[in-house]
């Protein structure tokens, strides 16, 4: 979703959330009109009235620079953000957004001449996209989203064999079937994931562990020019979204037992209009 316009988010009407509300909206006019230090001031305050973030403060002040990138994105901001927007939320990342990156996928998977696949895990599966592409070369399918809104409308698409509400990281590390037993896939998908995550080792290793042998893992990425970037591995950039840069994809792909098998060049989705550069990863378990 394009963060740039998000107001904060629903709220019951006591003094507490009055409050919040006003911070956040107060934080969010500050940035847009410059005043940075003004704008800090009132994440902070948002922060203190809600220290669970749900509305991403603590990414507001990465983004302009006076608070260090955090690892991951808060669930509570991730979850409230797609709630909020579950009702237009194709029409927000499709046709206003440009965001094409499960075709892209599918098509890639194709010129490769991988597949079919037995079962696909679709980690951050939103409304059932990246299901919906691969429905014609996968037995099984199993979403998984942190927003319950947004799985309502995956499990209306009648893609997916199983629906879950969870984080990726977390999902990986504990899901059990119902007799005990720790599930494997011989493709995992996280076409929008990365841009949340910030820091990929615990993805990427999360991820080997559930693979089948010789299993795939696809995702997408976003960057930022090399100046920007300034030698970091990852960093919010000015849009409120993670970005990594191809050297520390390329490297933790590696640590973690994978071998890349193509890293494309892509537009992730359009921003104000303007195309979002990032990369399309399929990796295949060493």
């Amino acid at each position: 979703m394009n963060e740039t316009d998000k107001r904060a988010p629903e709220l019951d009407d006591d003094a507490a959330d009055e409050a919040l509300a006003e911070a956040y909206n107060r934080g969010l006019e500050r940035q847009k009109s410059g005043d940075l230090k003004g704008a800090e001031q009132a994440f902070r305050q948002v922060l203190a009235l809600d220290p669970d973030d749900s509305g991403g403060a603590s990414i507001r002040l990465a983004a302009i620079g006076v608070e260090a990138s955090p690892e991951k994105m808060p669930d509570a901001y991730v979850a409230t953000l797609f709630d909020q927007h579950a009702d237009v939320f194709d029409e927000i990342l499709v046709d206003e957004l440009g965001y094409c990156v499960p075709l892209l996928l599918r098509d890639l998977v194709g010129r490769l001449g991988l597949g079919p696949f037995d079962r696909l895990l679709d980690l951050g599966c939103g409304t059932g996209l990246t299901g919906m592409a691969f429905a014609d070369c996968t037995t099984r399918q199993t979403g998984v989203d942190l927003s319950e809104k947004i799985i309502e409308l995956a499990y209306d698409r009648d893609v997916y064999e199983d629906l879950y509400i969870g984080e990726a990281v977390e999902f990986l590390e504990g899901f059990e079937e119902d007799d005990g037993t720790r599930p494997v896939w011989d493709l995992i998908a996280a076409t929008d994931v990365f841009p949340y995550l910030g820091a990929v080792e615990p993805f990427l290793n999360a991820a080997a562990d559930r693979l089948d042998t010789a299993g795939y893992l696809a995702f997408s990425t976003e960057t930022l020019p090399d100046e920007i970037m300034d030698g970091r591995s990852y960093m919010v950039g000015p849009k409120s979204r993670f970005a990594q840069s191809e050297k520390y994809i390329r490297t933790s792909l590696d640590v973690a037992g994978f071998d890349i098998l193509a890293m494309d060049p892509i537009t992730v989705r359009l921003e104000e209009g303007n195309p979002v550069p990032g990369h399309l990863v399929l990796a295949q378990l060493r």
